[in-house]
């Protein structure tokens, strides 16, 4: 990985800015969600797994088209539009009384599918060597959003409450939309022409190097999104940590974790230290989910499980959207990165799902077991196809 020049350094910090605006705003609720909608009328484990994964929904059917339409008319019109219905569904979520409003609020959150966009105006901003660093730039503001969110949502959602949280969203969204037109440089004119058609289209999605990264990432946030269903409850009902002291567990697995990005992912001057990387911290996620499976009433296992957990999970967050962008086509770079974002989403859906259903079913140990066992067949495939994503012939920025 080349050191950025000055263009791409900026760029890539006021890129970062306008997604870490976005994702804090996203992840402000996931701490307290579980628990407030617990305390709701008619809320059921399965209701709770609902509005935690509704939001992939949306994102899973609009990812490609709008990653598509950006290829076409241009990345920044598209990331505004999908910001704009973003902050139309937090702001229907700080009107709703139920769990029922939340969940369309949440649904109306997901049709804002714009990472796929944002990712591709990243990769054109930057030259191909220097693409994992401003990947990891992004990654890292992501990281330090998520810290914040689990820091200040507990806090923030006492003083007011959840429909408050939603709200501070909506504004926070529009400030977004603010520093992508005025920070954010114009990236080159969109590639894409009358010749990428459909054919063109669908090869792309149907690589094989490509679906395994999709399918990477499906993995990875349904795990995400059934650690998040289970983890509040671990916390405030096995280890007696109400939300506002929560922090002690989150503040050092994300500060590992982003030692280990600072550390590691400037090293990746290779695929092949890329793939590895990538086997490694699926790993991790696996023995970090199994750790906090068995952590009981531990707080301290459950906080180094947490660690290995996260140290994991952000690696895998900057390493394969990298990938992805490295791989892909030129003329087709938005399409695949929606491709990648929109099995991102799938996964978070499938994990709210599947993850609400097993919480009523098996418990939050039961529901850390099954995540867990999701990375024996992921690292299978990644063996498998690690040999292919190694020969890649690098495509020119």
């Amino acid at each position: 990985m080349s050191t950025l020049n000055r263009a791409e350094f900026k760029s890539a910090l006021a890129l970062a800015s306008v997604v870490g605006l976005r994702m804090f705003g996203l992840f402000l609720v996931l701490p307290v969600l579980a628990l407030y909608l617990q305390k709701m009328p008619g809320a059921t484990p399965a209701l709770i797994g609902l509005a935690l994964g509704v939001y992939g929904i949306g994102h899973m059917l609009l990812q490609i088209p709008m990653g598509m339409l950006s290829d076409r008319i241009g990345r920044k019109p598209v990331i505004s539009f999908g910001l704009a219905l973003f902050a139309l569904g937090s702001l229907t979520a700080a009107l709703a009384h139920g769990v029922s409003g939340i969940i369309l609020g949440r649904a109306l959150q997901g049709t804002g599918a714009v990472t796929g966009a944002s990712q591709a105006l990243a990769a054109d901003l930057s030259r191909e060597q220097s693409r994992g660093a401003v990947m990891g730039i992004i990654g890292a503001m992501i990281g330090i959003a998520f810290l914040l969110a689990l820091l200040l949502g507990p806090p923030l959602a006492a003083l007011a409450g959840l429909r408050g949280l939603f709200a501070l969203t909506f504004v926070l969204v529009l400030g977004a939309i603010a520093l992508l037109w005025i920070v954010v440089p114009h990236a080159p004119p969109p590639r894409a022409h009358a010749s990428a058609g459909i054919t063109s289209i669908l090869a792309t999605l149907r690589d094989r190097r490509l679906l395994l990264l999709d399918t990477s990432v499906f993995a990875l946030h349904g795990v995400l999104t059934a650690f998040f269903i289970a983890m509040p409850l671990l916390l405030a009902h096995d280890l007696g940590l109400p939300p506002a002291a929560q922090w002690r567990i989150y503040v050092p697995a994300l500060l590992a974790a982003a030692v280990a990005m600072g550390l590691l992912l400037p090293r990746l001057r290779t695929l092949g230290a890329s793939v590895r990387l990538v086997q490694a911290s699926v790993a991790a996620v696996g023995l970090g989910l199994a750790g906090l499976a068995l952590a009981g009433d531990s707080i301290g296992m459950a906080g180094a499980a947490a660690m290995v957990f996260f140290v994991g999970f952000n690696l895998l967050e900057a390493s394969l959207p990298s990938l992805v962008s490295r791989i892909a086509p030129l003329p087709m770079r938005g399409a695949a990165l929606g491709a990648y974002s929109a099995s991102q989403f799938f996964g978070m859906a499938a994990g709210g799902v599947l993850g609400g259903l097993l919480l009523g079913r098996c418990g939050v140990s039961g529901l850390f077991a099954a995540a867990a066992a999701v990375s024996l067949p992921w690292s299978l495939l990644l063996a498998r196809g690690a040999r292919p994503l190694i020969a890649t012939q690098a495509v020119p920025p």
